[in-house]
């Protein structure tokens, strides 16, 4: 459910061979293909052999923060850049990526989408040896990690990564920038995703290949999990850490049901084609009768395309979404509150009043806004409504990466279907099953994390976590 879980963050990473060249340009246009995934906070740093580093960041949209900045003061070949919604971390401009650390002959900037849940250990270890963090972040802890490693105890890059992966617990895909030298990693469970591809002589790493898509840059292939990759002499070089392959493969199901842009391919899978699947593996499991089937825009319109196509019941846009209003639109009063939830959805009164509608939504996280949502649905006097979930009941938190609710807080958690139907106060309500979802997605049960629907999670969790915030302050 939209406004119940934060988004993810986007990484991009993109190395030219031509150090004459300037791509922070590029590197703007795939952080706006990926704003979905992020829109705390955005920034760039860029490498140029006669200048060295360069890098902005700042509060808000891409567009906000590069509004009165000029992307051409951010020269070089070599670039990262990320957008930010905070997971662990409060929202402050000190928790803005990339991350840059420097040192007597060199520096390295970092881009992370992902949690690590062992992050305060390490901090604390890092603290004892003199380290000082300025943000409150597990992404600035991998960054000084690296830095310990490549320049307190001399090692290379490479070895750098493989040392410090071995200590990490938790999700990342991260792009690095370490003295002119690009490398992109990604976990060895894969929860996170990562793809590498190329236009003309430039390479480009990316969360999604929505940012290929946008420079038409041509995909190449996802980065396996456990893989670091780098560039030299016009090719991509690849290193596989120790764990790659020891690990569970854990691809993150919310990518697909939610999180990624539906014109997306990950790990192979095509997104928009797995939110069709879901709707149809929906009505397979509620075939219900009923005059219109609606989404709740924008993630769930695949779903309900799916769902209609195999009930042959019409399709029609009920609600729809103010796409000025931002997420971090925030109301001190109920009242306030209440208003906030119209300004986003409005329904269309005709095309609902005497129907009933079958609505389709991604996911019921704490609950408070579905509630919302069907009341300003039943202002319109449908004559039933029948709610179906793309997404099994979310019964426990996520801890890489994905910032919802503690578990007190999920409302599938501590109240049956049947209850929560009740609280909702309609006709019917149905979810997804597990099965149907890891058929609707097309891989492997065991390659994927449910962790949030099952409480199976791919690594230990330290003692006392679920006591931790892992959600937007």
């Amino acid at each position: 459910m939209q406004g119940e879980m934060e988004d993810k963050c986007g990484i991009v990473g993109i190395h030219s061979k031509d150090e004459s060249k300037d791509v922070a340009s590029f590197v703007y246009y795939c952080l706006y293909a990926l704003q979905h995934r992020g829109q705390e906070s955005a920034g760039i740093a860029t490498f140029n052999p006669d200048k060295g580093l360069n890098y902005y960041c700042g509060m808000g949209l891409i567009t906000d923060v590069f509004k009165d900045y000029e992307i051409q003061n951010l020269q070089g070949h070599m670039a990262i850049g990320h957008v930010r919604y905070s997971t662990t971390g409060q929202s402050r401009l000190e928790n803005s990526q990339p991350f840059v650390t420097d040192f007597d002959d060199g520096f390295i900037a970092m881009a992370h989408n992902g949690d690590i849940v062992n992050s305060s250990e390490l901090r604390d270890e890092l603290i004892s040896e003199g380290y000082e963090f300025k943000s409150d972040t597990d992404s600035e802890v991998i960054c000084y990690m690296l830095r310990k490693e490549h320049y307190d105890n001399n090692k290379s890059i490479i070895d750098s990564i493989e040392t410090v992966s071995q200590k990490l617990v938790g999700s990342y895909a991260l792009t690095i920038l370490v003295n002119g030298e690009l490398y992109g990693v990604r976990d060895p469970m894969g929860i996170k995703p990562l793809a590498v591809a190329k236009k003309d002589d430039d390479f480009i790493l990316a969360s999604e290949t929505v940012a290929f898509d946008v420079i038409n840059a041509d995909f190449i292939r996802d980065i396996r999990p456990g893989e670091v990759v780098y560039f030299d002499n016009d090719e991509i070089n690849s290193y596989m850490l120790e764990s790659a392959g020891e690990c569970k493969l854990s691809h993150c199901m919310f990518e697909y049901v939610y999180f990624a842009r539906p014109d997306s391919t990950i790990d192979g899978i095509n997104v928009y084609q797995t939110r069709m699947n879901i709707g149809r593996q929906l009505h397979e499991l509620y075939p219900i009768d009923a005059d219109l089937v609606i989404p709740v825009p924008d993630s769930s319109i695949p779903a309900a395309i799916g769902y209609s196509r195999a009930s042959g019941i019409p399709y029609g846009e009920g609600l729809i979404k103010n796409r000025y209003v931002g997420r971090t639109f925030i109301m001190p009063t109920q009242a306030e509150r209440e208003l906030a939830v119209r300004l986003k959805l409005n329904p269309i009164k005709d095309a609902i009043k005497g129907k009933r509608i079958i609505l389709i939504d991604d996911s019921i996280v704490r609950g408070t806004t579905s509630k919302k949502l069907l009341d300003l649905v039943k202002e319109a006097e449908p004559a039933e409504i029948h709610f179906l979930v793309g997404c099994p009941p979310v019964i426990s938190p996520c801890y890489y990466g994905v910032a919802m609710a503690t578990k007190k807080e999920l409302i599938a958690a501590n109240y049956s279907v049947e209850e929560i139907q009740k609280q909702l106060n309609i006709d019917s309500l149905g979810y997804i099953t597990l099965e149907s979802l890891v058929k609707a997605i097309g891989m492997p049960k065991e390659n994927l994390c449910l962790g949030c629907i099952n409480e199976e999670y791919p690594t230990e969790l330290p003692e006392g976590i679920e006591a931790e915030t892992y959600y937007k302050p």
